[in-house]
């Protein structure tokens, strides 16, 4: 995969994520444009409101996690990281349990976080919840992350891309292959384990 590749599959995924909500925001303005009873107004306004905060909450999350947020050897507060994991999940089928002690990291070793803990809510498809906790020595980070929930699974494509297996990614498979190459970029060995009703992401 080209680097052009690889930048357009991430776009592709960035869009993916905003259609949704941003579409929300527009048919809510649309019954807003056209609707009169006053309940209905305020349904249509709680939708825009709700789907807004969603797409900003996305956009936040995705500005540090995909993108290049910060200058080269920047270190990110993980409580900060935390509050934006919990706002990308809030209103959905997923849970997060943030045990994680505030303290900075390095921008790439966060980014392999806040990518593994979004990899982890999305081995739930029926929701569930993610667990979060990292070691306490901030000079040599790691991780470990269970996601529990019904049907928590991994597929293979998903192992193999961020195994770093698959150089040939499509859309739904470049967020993992993203984790991976931000594992390298921090030399950690990354791994995804399937477990008895749940899936276990460890990094260190």
């Amino acid at each position: 995969m080209t680097e052009i590749e690889f930048a357009a599959l991430m776009v592709s995924r960035v869009c993916h994520d905003l259609v949704g909500p941003l579409g929300a925001v527009v048919n809510g303005m649309e019954l807003l444009e056209d609707e009169r009873d006053p309940a209905m107004r305020a349904d249509a306004i709680k939708l825009v409101t709700m789907s807004a905060d969603q797409a900003l909450a996305r956009i936040q999350f995705m500005r540090i996690a995909f993108g290049a947020a910060g200058s080269a050897g920047a270190e990110l507060d993980l409580g900060e990281i935390g509050r934006l994991i919990t706002g990308l999940l809030e209103g959905g089928k997923v849970q997060l349990v943030w045990n994680v002690p505030r303290m900075y990291w390095g921008k790439d070793w966060a980014k392999l976080i806040m990518n593994a803990t979004l990899l982890a809510a999305d081995c739930l498809p029926r929701g569930g919840i993610v667990t979060v906790e990292s070691g306490p020595d901030q000079a040599a980070p790691s991780f470990k992350i269970r996601a529990e929930g019904l049907n928590a699974r991994v597929t293979e494509e998903v192992a193999r891309a961020l195994r770093g297996e698959d150089e040939n990614v499509d859309a739904r498979h470049v967020q993992p292959f993203l984790t991976h190459k931000l594992s390298r970029a921090v030399n950690a060995a990354i791994t995804i384990a399937p477990l008895e009703g749940a899936v276990e992401i460890t990094a260190g």
